[in-house]
């Protein structure tokens, strides 16, 4: 898998039950999350361990408070930036992804505003029924990593039976 690592990053979520199953995801998977402030409920070291339950010791998680301090941050410079969105110019499934993406999950109110979506490299959706509207931001971000986790070999190794 070499040093880069897939990340997801959250931009300034709406329900902190969804920022709990992102960490939890993330945890899981053994990939990083960013994420983007600030959220719509407060955010503490306090309510984050509380959003993590027992995965917060697994989970490698970095807080922005801010788009351009995201942007900025020293990591951002690994890889694409890759934004999952109702308004996106391909399915995720005709994307060739690479380890170092990162894979942006939008508000759950609003998305994100246009200048996010000019700073990404790639703007995926992922194919519904076109009665439905969206998927929840993590069910997104499920269906996203495991597809880009696929294809780049980046789930993590099951344990070796004797």
């Amino acid at each position: 898998m070499g040093s880069l690592r897939m990340r997801l990053a959250l931009f300034q979520p709406d329900i902190p039950q969804n920022l709990g199953g992102g960490i939890r995801l993330c945890a899981c998977l053994g990939v990083r999350l960013d994420v983007i402030e600030p959220c719509a409920f407060p955010l503490s070291d306090k309510s984050l361990k509380r959003a993590a339950l027992d995965y917060g010791p697994l989970a490698d998680i970095t807080r922005h408070d801010s788009w351009t301090a995201f942007m900025t941050a020293d990591a951002r410079r690994e890889g694409r930036l890759v934004l999952f969105t109702t308004r996106g110019a391909g399915p995720l499934h005709d994307f060739r992804f690479a380890p170092g993406d990162t894979l942006l999950m939008g508000r759950e109110s609003a998305g994100v505003p246009d200048e996010v979506h000019a700073a990404a490299a790639a703007r995926l959706f992922i194919p519904l029924r076109s009665e439905a509207r969206s998927l929840n931001v993590i069910a997104a971000a499920s269906i996203g990593l495991g597809e880009a986790l696929r294809q780049t070999g980046g789930f993590p190794s099951l344990p070796r039976t004797a």
